[in-house]
């Protein structure tokens, strides 16, 4: 059994005969509104376990009772909602096999997001002020001009004119911002001198007043010939530091824009920034902070590009350039695989060891690997996302941040759903419960 509501003009259902909205709002019962447009899915979860609001793009959502790397899977959700959807574990009990085929309609539009009804901004959310879409031209800020910060903020300059107004620069030194302020301001086209966002120096205590925010700092890369083999945990315990302090900054400003995590490792520093923005002044968590879904890890895009690098140039890999996909972390648990429809395992965990060890290559070679990180996880990525296209970022899944295919949309951040082989979701699970470990 479902039951509708109208809450501040928000047309919302639930399968919870219990449900009480807040007593500020303004709602009421309502019969079932088969005209509606579009709708909003009451859940009720806690707040630290999963995304506060997203987009339905499977049935099978609706019935979960957890957050979790099978929402990647279609083949998993339709196994849960035959459990959870059709048995006692729904609510009220076959909830799944009674849903009007009306809202299965607007699913299949992408017009169903789900807002949890249990998060203490919930009439924020329902409203989308918590995280709202903003200008069609953003404001960017990037924190730290070093060798990734240069290179993702002459990408964001050159490429991002169609979806950037103005990009902020802040660094220690300010001998590097008015370096870059001065260099990337002589980059432009004769006669069409405002095709380029203007770039800017901008304050410590302003980098929050901006539409998206771009955490790029680092205390220090593990020098050419260190011998250190996982660079990217090296520098967690460092930056993890830096981070907590901008994510507190960011819940001071009640900062509502996107919150771009770039520095190594990518998906911790996600998860750091979620849990330090979420923190009291006594150290408790009261989730009044920035959402899951407002931020977001840059780190996938290059280990995908890699991939496509060395599918490009052996023909054992080629199906990974139609048929491929990677997931998880941008490091040791990363998991590529060939090709969806007809996955090979060992072809598939050949291709992600050449990925994982592609930037130690690139040190042997005697340079540091920053710019294809800085374009194809940083510019390129943040730039797909700010379009509202598919690409590779790591996303709040249950607990953890971690790198699949997503997007965000007119109602809320859409994570792609496949059908997984058996294998290759093992490998997921896997990476998602070593990422726990983490943070």
């Amino acid at each position: 059994m479902l039951k509708y509501y109208e809450i501040n003009g928000k047309t919302c259902f639930t399968d919870h005969m219990d449900f009480q909205c807040p007593p500020e709002a303004d709602w009421k019962e309502i019969p079932e509104p088969r005209t509606a447009e579009e709708l909003s899915w009451l859940f009720f979860r806690e707040p630290g376990s999963c995304r506060a609001s997203f987009l339905v793009n499977h049935e099978g959502l609706l019935w979960e009772k957890e957050e979790s790397v099978d929402w990647l899977n279609s083949r998993k959700l339709e196994e849960n909602k035959a459990f959870y959807g059709k048995q006692d574990g729904c609510t009220e009990g076959k909830c799944a096999a009674a849903l009007p085929e009306w809202i299965r309609e607007r699913i299949t539009a992408g017009k169903v997001r789900a807002v949890n009804a249990s998060h203490p901004r919930f009439l924020e959310l329902l409203s989308g002020e918590a995280f709202p879409a903003g200008p069609e031209k953003k404001r960017v800020h990037i924190l730290a001009i070093g060798d990734v910060g240069s290179m993702l903020l002459t990408g964001l300059h050159l490429l991002g004119g169609d979806v950037i107004s103005r990009i902020g620069i802040c660094d220690i030194s300010d001998q590097v911002t008015a370096r870059w302020e001065f260099e990337e301001n002589q980059i432009a086209y004769p006669w069409e001198y405002d095709a380029l966002p203007e770039v800017e120096v901008v304050k410590p205590e302003n980098l929050f007043d901006c539409d998206v925010f771009v955490f790029v700092a680092s205390k220090g890369i593990p020098p050419v010939g260190s011998g250190v083999k996982d660079v990217r945990m090296y520098q967690f315990e460092n930056n993890a530091k830096i981070m907590a302090n901008y994510a507190k900054m960011a819940r001071e400003s009640r900062f509502k824009g996107l919150f771009c995590a770039v520095s190594d490792p990518v998906d911790p520093l996600a998860k750091t920034a979620f849990l330090e923005s979420n923190k009291n002044e006594a150290g408790e968590l009261d989730y009044m902070g920035l959402l899951p879904e407002q931020i977001q890890g840059f780190g996938l895009g290059v280990m995908n590009a890699r991939a496509a690098y060395y599918a490009k140039r052996d023909p054992r890999f080629s199906r990974f350039l139609t048929e491929g996909r990677s997931f998880g972390p941008h490091g040791q648990d990363l998991v590529v695989a060939d090709s969806i429809e007809h996955y090979d395992d060992a072809l598939s965990r050949e291709l992600t060891e050449l990925t994982v060890t592609a930037n130690l290559k690139m040190r042997e070679i005697g340079y540091k690997p920053f710019v294809a990180p800085a374009f194809s996880s940083g510019a390129l990525s943040i730039l797909l996302a700010l379009r509202g296209e598919w690409h590779c970022g790591s996303v709040f899944l249950g607990g953890i941040y971690m790198g699949v295919k997503n997007r965000f949309t007119e109602n809320g951040l859409e994570t792609e759903i496949l059908p997984l082989p058996d294998a290759l979701h093992a490998r997921i699970r896997t990476a998602a419960e070593n990422l726990r470990m983490i943070v």
